[in-house]
């Protein structure tokens, strides 16, 4: 396994923009978030870092993940985008760097874009590395690459529309972590009648089911949230206890649903 520790609970900063990402990464810091999730494309890295800048937390205390875009994947401007995130966010060190998605019909090879990600971590520019949206083919390419024990993690969609049981039993086999986003499909699965019922009957709420569902899978979350009473009612997932037949009815929800598909970057999906 990665020798790095990944939280199992993280702020999500998709969509967040400006004062408005601004004043959440704030709320979920004083609320008790320590893990910040972000990306290049999010065009965000720059508010998240002065918002971690003006709330007195201390950098060492948190873990900050960023992801590299598709357009920066060549062997020559990886480690100059990476380095363009770290003054944005000002931090010398990023805890985790993704890969965001594979290179768009594989214009840029696996094995440049992993070995200058590789070089990054060489250089001190990230503690950890890893990959987001791989397949179990490209997870079999990539690990051929740099060896399962050197990707942190896998972040991709899973929610209890979208459970990729082919993808999560072949990490597991290898050993690989796995990061759920969209784990709330966009807030579908919070008028869900079962998940309703689950979480009338354990005096909580839907999200907070959906969540623990996750976790309690060995998957980490990075909900989003611009509320502050939302931000901390998603961490009391992390003392939700389901049964085995509340994650039993939880499986029968699969159907597939998938809420990030983009045509000109998704790959053949398992």
């Amino acid at each position: 396994m990665n020798p790095i520790t990944i939280p199992t609970f993280g702020l999500g900063t998709f969509r967040l923009k400006e004062q408005v990402v601004v004043d959440a990464v704030r709320n979920a810091l004083e609320v008790g978030y320590r893990a910040i999730d972000t990306a290049q494309i999010y065009g965000n890295e720059a508010e998240i870092g002065q918002a971690i800048a003006e709330s007195g937390v201390p950098r060492r205390a948190l873990f900050l993940t960023t992801k590299v875009w598709t357009e920066h994947l060549a062997g020559d401007k990886l480690v100059p985008s990476l380095k363009e995130s770290l003054r944005k966010l000002r931090t010398e060190q990023v805890d985790l760097t993704l890969i965001h998605w594979p290179s768009p019909g594989k214009a840029v090879p696996m094995t440049e874009y992993l070995g200058a990600l590789a070089e990054a971590q060489d250089q001190g520019l990230t503690r950890a590395i890893g990959v987001s949206n791989f397949t179990v083919a490209l997870l079999r390419e990539a690990i051929g690459i740099l060896g399962a024990q050197r990707i942190a993690t896998n972040q991709v969609e899973l929610s209890p529309y979208l459970q990729n049981s082919t993808l999560a039993a072949f990490m597991r086999a290898q050993g690989l972590h796995l990061t759920s986003y969209m784990t709330l499909a966009y807030g579908k699965v919070l008028g869900d009648p079962l998940l309703q019922a689950i979480a009338q009957a354990h005096g909580t709420g839907t999200a907070q089911v959906a969540l623990a569902w996750a976790l309690q899978q060995g998957y980490a979350v990075i909900p989003s949230s611009t509320r502050r009473e939302n931000l901390a009612a998603n961490l009391q997932a992390q003392q939700l206890r389901l049964s085995d037949e509340d994650m039993a009815r939880i499986a029968t929800l699969d159907r597939g649903e998938r809420q990030a598909n983009p045509a000109c970057l998704a790959p053949a999906w398992d």
